[in-house]
């Protein structure tokens, strides 16, 4: 069942209460939501987004965007687990998808190390190149020191958990 609380967890309010720097292409291109999406937004944008009137968004809690209009959002595949747990994936306005982070703390690293969700999800690009985000580090310091990896580690982990996840949208779309 989603968690229907709209309030982040600490660790993710701190760092979405963080700057993030679009530095016209050269920085993170990511806008964090004040709260989750409703569950009600989060079903009709994944409805719209898949063209399949019969899904619902239980699945995703929905907490920012590209600013193409791509959603970063926890995956709520680890039954019985808490929001924590679970993977943060990237789910793109073209139709870009993957697992950029296999749980909350790893996505703190991962945006410490300079990424983004649509930059960990497309980490393709050769004219991109991330940078240290020293108070996204603090953040990720305080709440999950014991998650300390580097964002290449991070992406190339959450892949090797999750290789299914791309087809597994795809299916859902019509």
């Amino acid at each position: 069942m989603i968690p229907t609380d709209d309030q982040f967890p600490a660790a993710l309010a701190a760092a979405l209460a963080l700057p993030f720097d679009y530095d016209d292409g050269n920085g993170v291109d990511f806008e964090p939501f004040p709260a989750f999406l409703s569950i009600e937004e989060t079903t009709a944008w994944f409805r719209a987004w898949t063209g399949n009137a019969e899904l619902d968004g239980d699945d995703f809690r929905v907490f920012g965007r590209h600013g193409t209009g791509g959603y970063a959002a926890f995956w709520l595949v680890r039954s019985h687990r808490p929001l924590v747990d679970q993977p943060v994936v990237f789910l793109g306005s073209e139709g870009e998808t993957g697992v950029v982070a296999r749980d909350l703390g790893a996505f703190l690293w991962l945006l410490a190390g300079g990424y983004g969700p649509w930059e960990a999800a497309a980490s393709d690009d050769p004219d991109w190149t991330p940078r240290h985000n020293h108070e996204l580090a603090a953040v990720a310091e305080h709440f999950a020191a014991d998650h300390k990896q580097s964002a290449a580690a991070v992406i190339e982990q959450a892949a090797r958990e999750f290789p299914d996840f791309d087809d597994s949208i795809a299916e859902l779309c019509r």
